[in-house]
């Protein structure tokens, strides 16, 4: 009899142990599942994270050779030509990019330049030199608080067209250098060389100047 109650003891007991074994074992298996499922999200996110950085070289300066494309507009993304430029303005507002490796250096706005094609007639002698068939090129930073250059329009203190920036009014002329012909900026713009080839424009050389303003903006 003892031993008959003995092994009704130690089965009931090994019954009793076995779902504590199945809802361990489960527990388990969440607990690996849910790892996976965490690390898979993260290396998700990681790689979203490295999608969206900024590719190498896009936030250094204007390199020689560097091409010249539209920052804006429906051309976007395309090269500057000769073609594109009208004959006394406006401006076109481009990045360069690197032809190598096709990284568009738009990741500082200080990259950003104004292009224009103008008389060579217009330009005083320093500007005449640097010009490529009437084209200049220069920062679209205004040097004053940093604000964006992005007006063409006819000057406050004269009859000819010039740049503008419209934080603070500041205005600069192509002609002589981009230097400041109206409002508080305290230099010109900072001038880039250029070389033409095939209708296509492209960077000669670093800027002429410091770039970007004196005072944040």
């Amino acid at each position: 009899m003892a031993r008959a109650s003995f092994n009704t003891t130690s089965s009931r007991s090994e019954s009793a142990a076995e779902p504590e074994l199945d809802a361990g074992t489960e527990q388990t298996r969440r607990t690996l599942l849910l790892g996976a499922l965490a690390t898979t999200a993260c290396l998700g996110c990681s790689t979203e994270a490295r999608a969206g950085e900024d590719a190498p070289g896009s936030d250094e300066r204007p390199q020689k050779g560097d091409l010249l494309v539209f920052s804006e507009g429906d051309q976007e993304g395309k090269p500057v030509t000769l073609a594109d430029l009208a004959a006394g303005g406006p401006p076109v507002h481009a990045w360069p990019k690197d032809p190598k490796t096709s990284v568009v250096r738009s990741a500082s706005r200080l990259n950003e330049i104004l292009i224009i094609r103008l008389d060579p007639a217009e330009l005083d002698e320093k500007t005449r030199e640097r010009a490529v068939d009437g084209i200049l090129a220069y920062s679209a930073i205004c040097s004053h608080a940093g604000c964006p250059v992005t007006a063409w329009v006819k000057s406050d203190v004269g009859d000819k067209d010039v740049f503008k920036c419209m934080c603070h009014n500041s205005e600069y002329d192509p002609r002589a250098g981009a230097q400041v012909v109206f409002g508080p900026a305290p230099r010109r713009l900072a001038a880039l060389p250029l070389a033409l080839a095939d209708g296509s424009l492209s960077v000669a050389g670093n800027f002429i100047g410091k770039v970007g303003g004196a005072q944040p903006g």
